[in-house]
């Protein structure tokens, strides 16, 4: 029970890491807010959880949704000891110049613009509270970035940045401020990633992980519980690899 009697917002939460780490902080006695623009998603992954889950739509680009999704959480669970900015979104791979604009401005709305509004929403809280904790799924893109997703890796080197950075300024407040570093898995947003979903690419992209295969939503979840959780108590400003040693 790591997580006993702390309140946990992960975004991006009807699927994949996010849905993965809901389950896992459940697990471990956290009272989730399953937040998505998925709204029939999150309900689903909220109902399986349990009382101790609500679900919220959330399109973590816009600031009033954010805003109401913090109201949300205290007004169900009375306070907010982890903020997890999990929701992505990403360009498929191929040539930078064929990004449109609209794709660009999503990408940094939900990878980038979403982390200060969830920062802007929570901190005062955690503030009031004596501390917390503000994590984000960034990726391997943002520390060892490759061709085909150039603007889908600056965003997570954007997210990384301002990890450090968050983690220097509200160290103070008793608030710790990581991120994650997954390699992709298998959840929605890997076909994009690697350009076609085919055997033959999958191989090949598998191949360029030491430990042989792809990540799991447990194996991010996991990562995060512990950094979440008080057992990470000296860390801050870490960008956390979960990757299988691919950035070696």
């Amino acid at each position: 029970m790591r997580l006993k009697d702390k309140v946990a917002i992960i975004t991006g939460a009807a699927s994949g890491f996010g849905q993965g780490m809901a389950r896992r902080f459940a697990e471990e006695g956290a009272r989730v807010v399953v937040a998505d623009l998925n709204a029939k998603g999150a309900e689903r992954v909220a109902n399986e959880i349990g009382k101790a889950a609500i679900a919220v739509t959330t399109d973590v680009s816009q600031r009033t949704d954010v805003e109401e999704l913090v109201y949300a959480a205290k007004s169900a669970f009375g306070r907010v000891d982890i903020m997890v900015n999990n929701a992505g979104y990403t360009h498929r791979n191929g040539d930078m110049l064929a990004v449109d604009e609209a794709t660009f401005d999503l990408i940094t709305a939900v990878n980038m613009k979403a982390i200060y509004h969830a920062a802007v929403a929570v901190v005062p809280t955690m503030q009031r509270q004596g501390g917390g904790v503000i994590l984000t799924t960034a990726s391997t893109a943002g520390l060892r970035p490759r061709p085909g997703l150039t603007w889908y890796n600056a965003s997570k080197g954007w997210a990384i940045t301002a990890t450090k950075s968050m983690a220097v300024e509200l160290a103070p407040h008793n608030i710790r401020v990581n991120c994650l570093c997954p390699v992709a898995g298998d959840t929605g947003m890997l076909e994009k990633f690697m350009g076609a979903d085919t055997p033959e690419i999958r191989e090949k992209f598998r191949a360029s992980i030491p430990l042989g295969r792809l990540s799991t939503p447990l194996d991010i979840a996991n990562a995060a519980l512990w950094l979440a959780s008080d057992e990470a108590a000296f860390i801050t400003g870490v960008a956390l690899e979960v990757d299988g040693g691919r950035c070696i």
